[in-house]
């Protein structure tokens, strides 16, 4: 079974071509480090809810969209490893205040798979 770095973030629809263009250089680095996927994914059919859905849980503004991300990773072990690399690597040093996307805003976490096909 693998493991599963999970995030969701808004961005303003009109950054997610410069978001886009930041996604496929860390795809490559992550994938250059060790992950067996990444996978950036934009909303396409996704609804406010009545209690709670992607767009509440990231406050999303009219002006936004929400990205769905995914790492896969051979274990736990595998991705903190993984993840040591990425996060010292020269190329993804960037100015946080400089990102297309509200960071606060963001969440994310580590999953253990329980069914996989």
């Amino acid at each position: 079974m693998t493991y599963v770095d999970g995030f969701i973030v808004p961005v303003p629809k009109k950054k997610v071509a410069a978001y886009k263009k930041i996604a496929a250089l860390a795809g490559k680095i992550w994938m250059e480090h060790g992950a067996l996927s990444y996978v950036e994914a934009v909303a396409d059919d996704v609804k406010p809810g009545k209690w709670t859905s992607f767009p509440q849980s990231v406050k999303l503004k009219k002006d936004e969209v929400v990205i769905f991300s995914y790492i896969t990773y051979k274990s736990r072990k595998s991705r903190d490893a993984v993840m040591k690399k990425v996060m010292s690597d020269k190329r993804l040093k960037m100015d946080m205040s400089a990102m297309p996307f509200d960071g606060k805003r963001m969440i994310f976490g580590g999953f253990k798979s329980i069914v996989e096909k």
